[in-house]
């Protein structure tokens, strides 16, 4: 039996929950990398820590997107950020977004800024 990943009618998500599945979609784009996943923590970041580029968090958006439905927004995440406040983003950051937005959807399921 396969296992679908995208999950469309969850009521809520907890942030062990999402970090444990953020951590596994880092560890399989990142696999190339040698990237150890037991060492990616909240405070990892994005840039800095394990090295992805703007394409990279593009493909990371359509995993999120993918695993928890559009209204998972990873452009409207960054969107009011400049780009010194993008290249620190923390894992932690972005796990607080992604159950916020599963958590509160908004109207149009575009996630919360």
């Amino acid at each position: 039996m396969s296992e679908n990943p995208v999950v469309r009618d969850v009521d809520t998500v907890d942030e062990s929950e999402v970090f444990d599945a953020i951590v596994s979609m880092l560890a399989e784009m990142l696999a190339d990398f040698d990237v150890d996943p037991s060492e990616i923590g909240r405070d990892t970041e994005f840039h800095d820590d394990l090295e992805m580029e703007s394409i990279d968090l593009v493909a990371l958006s359509g995993l999120l997107r993918e695993r928890w439905g559009d209204q998972v927004n990873f452009a409207q995440f960054i969107a009011g950020m400049e780009l010194e406040q993008i290249m620190h983003v923390t894992v932690g950051e972005l796990v607080r977004f992604v159950v916020d937005s599963v958590n509160n959807p908004s109207p149009g399921g575009e996630g919360q800024p």
